[in-house]
């Protein structure tokens, strides 16, 4: 009995420890070495377009607009990558995707985005890089100019979702509050294709990179992620 009681005790020690190293949502970016690979240097534990996606003395690229998805689905996870925008870059990270043959409607698109680009800085703030996209701005822009590399990291606990960029925080969502598909809680409209609450997405699905977006490409490295509680 007392050695249950001590094995249990050191168990909580170590889950407190745990969480304690981790706040949510998070203060500064990881430590994310040691960390699962997102995408496999072979690709292999994705989905993906054939001769599209290929890495490049460890920088992922595509050659058109297609996404790589995992074949792996995660819930509760803190997601931790670099990237480079060109100029006029759109892309973004696409979280809880439970259709990848009709992920726009399905998912929860955390954008990247040139925001010096005019295109985009004329866009709706929502469009803007950390944006979820189409639902939450950033609280500010905080993306460097292309050519760059940028680090993000984003955290998935259940319906809450944190975006830190650069080391500064600036983007927090809770999918409980998006109950309509087509006005935000803030009374603003919300693009037409994104046609589902987000109130009603599942809270697990494929994480995926959207490719070579509106002609412009995008890089990523060091793509790390890790399970939480």
């Amino acid at each position: 009995m007392r050695h249950a009681v001590v094995c249990l005790a050191i168990c909580l020690a170590t889950t407190l420890a745990a969480r304690a190293a981790d706040p949510i949502p998070p203060k500064a970016h990881p430590d994310s070495k040691g960390w699962e690979n997102l995408i496999a240097p072979d690709l292999s534990n994705t989905v993906h377009p054939k001769g599209v996606w290929s890495f490049d003395h460890g920088v992922l690229t595509a050659t058109e607009d297609q996404c790589i998805w995992t074949k792996k689905e995660y819930e509760n996870f803190v997601l931790d990558l670099e990237f480079k925008n060109a100029p006029g870059t759109n892309s973004g990270v696409i979280v809880y995707c439970s259709d990848a043959q009709n992920w726009i409607p399905n998912s929860i698109e955390i954008q990247i985005a040139d925001d010096f680009a005019e295109r985009w800085a004329k866009s709706p703030k929502t469009w803007q890089c950390a944006a979820i996209f189409g639902r939450l701005a950033p609280t500010k822009s905080a993306v460097k100019k292309p050519g760059q590399w940028n680090r993000m990291t984003i955290t998935c606990r259940g319906p809450m979702i944190y975006v830190l960029l650069n080391g500064q925080p600036v983007t927090e969502m809770d999918m409980r509050k998006w109950t309509d598909a087509k006005k935000n809680p803030d009374g603003s409209e919300i693009p037409p294709w994104l046609s589902k609450p987000a109130a009603g997405l599942p809270t697990k699905g494929r994480i995926g990179l959207q490719g070579k977006h509106a002609g412009a490409p995008i890089y990523f490295r060091n793509l790390k992620i890790k399970s939480i509680e």
